[in-house]
């Protein structure tokens, strides 16, 4: 692929390792809104925002792009990054790409004439991004349980991208596996693989037996009535993106520990994981012939 020029602006440590991995492929990288990041960065930090846009050709975005619909998310960085100002200094030849842009931000990018692509549309992208995100799950689930997965009952709520991964991980560990869907091709493909399948209108009679439950469904699945009937030494990962699956406080208040796991690819595999965004970047841009 022809070398280009990349802004790369706020973000985690994925963020960073994309940086050197892109500019290790000879390409021109710029970095900003890393400079209360605490450790070494691999190369120089651009002081100023407009310097730092100017005459690249694509702007790399975190993944997730914004918590608040307002601001980068930018945990490295001092200041406020916003969002609007970015777009102000962005001309037309130039490309956004980061990770879950809002539909609000989405709009405010067609307002400035600024052409964005959400990494998280990308099939492979959200494919690959699974697999840390289920390695991580699995990994706080041993760190926090007194029990081996080994011969454990496990939950997973949902059968998208991670509900997959991960089923298969457990199953590979010797977990007995039970799987929640609500759609009947995805029954007949859980029980294809091995699966216990469990229709959601079903949950309240397997939470009970379970050891740990990993939800992926980002709205609530776990609630008051569902939460009454799971085991008080059972453990709850939620994988999902806000508002999450799990009504957290009734679940502290049955006194049931939970964990909501967000962005786990940037926490336990963040080199991988930069190497899954830089691939699918290359993807867009190739696709996009510019």
């Amino acid at each position: 692929m022809d070398k280009r020029s990349y802004l790369v602006v706020g973000g985690d440590i994925r963020s960073v390792k994309l940086a050197n991995s892109l500019m290790a492929d000879g390409n021109d990288v710029k970095i900003y809104g890393f400079n209360n990041a605490g450790f070494e960065l691999g190369m120089k930090e651009s002081k100023k925002l407009e310097d730092a846009i100017d005459k690249v050709e694509t702007v790399i975005g975190p993944l997730p792009f914004s918590n608040d619909n307002e601001t980068f998310n930018a945990p490295f960085c001092s200041e406020k990054i916003y969002i609007n100002d970015v777009f102000k200094m962005m001309n037309k030849k130039q490309l956004l790409i980061a990770g879950r842009i809002s539909e609000k931000i989405s709009h405010l990018a067609q307002v400035y004439n600024v052409y964005s692509i959400d990494l998280l549309d990308r099939e492979e992208m959200a494919v690959l991004n699974a697999i840390p995100t289920a390695e991580g799950a699995i990994q706080i689930a041993m760190e926090e349980m007194p029990i081996t997965l080994h011969g454990s009952n496990t939950l997973v709520l949902g059968f998208g991208r991670i509900g997959k991964i991960l089923s298969k991980m457990l199953l590979g560990i010797g977990s007995n596996v039970f799987v929640e869907a609500r759609k009947y091709a995805d029954i007949a493909w859980i029980k294809s693989y091995g699966y216990q399948s469990v229709y959601l209108n079903e949950l309240k009679d397997y939470v009970g037996k379970m050891d740990v439950i990993f939800n992926t469904i980002p709205h609530v699945v776990l609630d008051t009535q569902v939460l009454r009937d799971i085991a008080k030494d059972c453990l709850i990962i939620d994988l999902a993106s806000k508002p999450g699956g799990v009504d957290f406080d009734k679940a502290k208040e049955f006194g049931i520990k939970t964990m909501w796991a967000l962005s786990l690819p940037g926490k336990v595999a963040p080199v991988t994981a930069a190497k899954y965004i830089k691939s699918t970047i290359y993807n867009i841009i190739e696709e996009l012939g510019v």
